[in-house]
């Protein structure tokens, strides 16, 4: 079962995209960390970049992609 986070708990920015990653959902996250999830999530017809798109939006998915890549420097 995907975890699914309401609309309005969306982050809409990088700050908060961070702290909920980091504070809510304890993920650390590190370089490594974000260079596999932007292997995960870049390419936007991968299973796991489709499912994504579909929960949250292929905005959001392309956003969330970006901030990876902040991350993973």
């Amino acid at each position: 079962m995907e975890a699914v986070i309401k609309s309005s708990e969306i982050p809409k920015t990088y700050e908060a995209w961070l702290r909920f990653t980091t504070e809510q959902c304890n993920v650390e996250l590190t370089p490594e960390f974000a260079r596999q999830r932007v292997a995960a999530l870049e390419d936007a017809k991968s299973a796991e970049a489709v499912s994504f798109a579909r929960l949250y939006g292929e905005a959001h998915r392309a956003r969330v992609v970006e901030w990876f890549r902040r991350v993973a420097g």
